[in-house]
């Protein structure tokens, strides 16, 4: 018997009852300037249709060839999660039947992947505050081509049924995909929800590192389906699974694994059983709906790539391919926190601004890491936050902050006017020192004038500058805000404080 109500078991007794166990399948989209087997375009939101050929469109007669520099990204894939790399490997068929689908076949990989065998270990922090490393074993990596995107206009859900009738692009269709597959992830537990968003993460950051995608996932460029099942605790079985769909940010993959652990034990609570399916994820409302009957993959009817060559890398270009690989992001976070002196704070909160690259590069650039973290945690996060612009896109470099910095730690200028000069970045009128000279924001040096505006602050403050000279030091406060106001910020804040003392002692 099976079920479709949804009746959900509060997450505290699901754990007592079950054991989690996760599955993630990770579809990038990678960055070539072609598609997988044609010399298609791949520019993301150009017009619907207008990247096609025969041969993403399968039409009869048109041969695909295999695109050289897809290959190259799935062995450095493979190579940063410690895969083993085939020496021989093929395509296959892999045959359904779907609109967003012109061949009525996806060209994929099947019993032959290229990159297998190979783990992550994942840092997942706990509810303590210590950090749990768990190791993520990764069954395989294979190549294959997306699909196109079907628009289904009409109806409320913005799903095929109950629309009036669907449109479909086929861009997409033909661009290069790596899927990375995990294999099942038990004894989480209750960090299980921790642990898929703490994967897909720290996945994303080594595919953006690898730069072979922009892995960006409201855009569709990096897709993670999230397969959940239960077992009573302790039997140490595998329970059926679901896989919910394309979910596509970190926040929603914690969110559907919470929500899929709730539905399933209130499934087996009920004495049903657990349908295998897939499910769509809904954002709005944070739950899963049915979608179809999972497919095994004898249902698929999977063979052989008659029209492609098999792929044999050879061991010396795979050599060569592993000494290009970058640092770990996770081995040079932890190393550029020590560097830097960054609390555990400091270094979540700059990673989550998306500035840790703008600081590493800002540091290079001549600023201390402290400085560095301040402006683009600061002013530039605010401005970014603002306008709805993201932090690396307000027309500031890493360059142009560093030089900001160096022209307050000369006293050229202070924090203040520092921030008049980044309103003229962002008008793009010149280098830090131009917009200075420019706007005339130079700290006032003169000190006949900072006399003179000190003498004005204390006539007009009589009561306080009383305060000081009864030795309350700390009322100074008020009297170097008036000299700042007079000077238009334009002064040395502690050269005033000198004066203020001086003439009050």
């Amino acid at each position: 018997m099976t079920t479709t109500t949804d009746t959900l078991v509060p997450f505290d007794e699901v754990l007592e009852r079950y054991d989690p166990a996760l599955g993630l399948e990770v579809h990038v989209e990678l960055n070539t300037a072609t598609k997988m087997f044609c010399g298609c375009p791949t520019e993301f939101g150009a017009e619907p249709n207008t990247q096609v050929c025969p041969t993403c469109l399968g039409l009869p007669g048109a041969m695909p060839v295999v695109n050289g520099k897809a290959v190259e990204a799935a062995i450095r894939i493979g190579l940063a999660l410690n895969c083993d790399i085939a020496e021989w490997c093929r395509f296959a068929r892999k045959n359904y039947f779907y609109p967003d689908m012109p061949k009525n076949f996806q060209t994929s990989q099947y019993d032959e992947p290229i990159c297998f065998d190979g783990f992550m270990d994942v840092p997942v922090e706990t509810g303590d505050g210590e950090t749990q490393v768990f190791r993520v074993g990764i069954e395989r990596a294979h190549m294959e081509e997306d699909t196109g995107k079907s628009t289904h206009v009409g109806g409320a859900t913005g799903r095929i049924h109950g629309a009036d009738y669907s449109l479909v692009d086929y861009n997409r269709a033909g661009i290069p995909l790596i899927e990375i597959v995990t294999r099942p992830i038990t004894g989480a537990g209750e960090m299980a929800p921790a642990v898929a968003r703490a994967y897909v993460a720290q996945l994303r950051d080594l595919i953006v590192a690898l730069g072979v995608s922009d892995a960006r996932m409201e855009q569709g460029s990096i897709r993670a389906d999230v397969n959940l099942s239960l077992a009573p605790k302790g039997s140490g079985v595998l329970g059926t699974r679901t896989e919910t769909k394309n979910v596509n940010s970190l926040r929603s993959v914690e969110r559907a694994v919470r929500y899929e652990m709730s539905r399933h034990a209130g499934v087996l609570d009920g004495g049903e059983r657990v349908l295998q399916e897939t499910r769509h994820w809904h954002e709005d409302t944070g739950v899963t709906t049915s979608g179809r009957e999972k497919s095994d993959a004898e249902d698929y009817r999977y063979f052989p790539e008659p029209d492609l060559v098999p792929v044999a890398p050879s061991r010396e270009w795979v050599e060569e391919l592993r000494a290009t690989l970058p640092e770990n992001p996770t081995q040079k976070r932890a190393r550029l926190q020590q560097e830097w002196g960054f609390s555990d704070l400091e270094m979540r909160d700059t990673v989550g601004a998306g500035a840790l690259d703008l600081v590493v590069q800002t540091v290079e650039a001549g600023a201390s890491p402290q400085t560095a973290r301040k402006w683009w945690l600061g002013e530039l996060a605010r401005r970014a936050n603002d306008t709805e612009t993201a932090i690396d896109a307000l027309g500031v470099t890493p360059a142009d902050v560093a030089a900001v910095q160096a022209l307050v730690d000369e006293g050229t200028i202070n924090d203040k006017l520092a921030r008049k000069v980044f309103e003229g970045l962002y008008a793009g009128e010149g280098t830090p020192a131009e917009i200075v000279e420019k706007r005339g924001l130079a700290v006032v040096s003169d000190e006949g004038a900072l006399s003179a505006a000190v003498d004005n602050a204390i006539a007009a403050n009589p009561a306080v500058a009383d305060k000081i000279r009864d030795g309350k030091v700390a009322a100074a406060g008020a009297l170097i805000g008036a000299v700042m106001k007079e000077m238009r910020g334009q002064a040395d804040a502690g050269r005033v404080r000198e004066l203020i003392l001086e003439k009050l002692s």
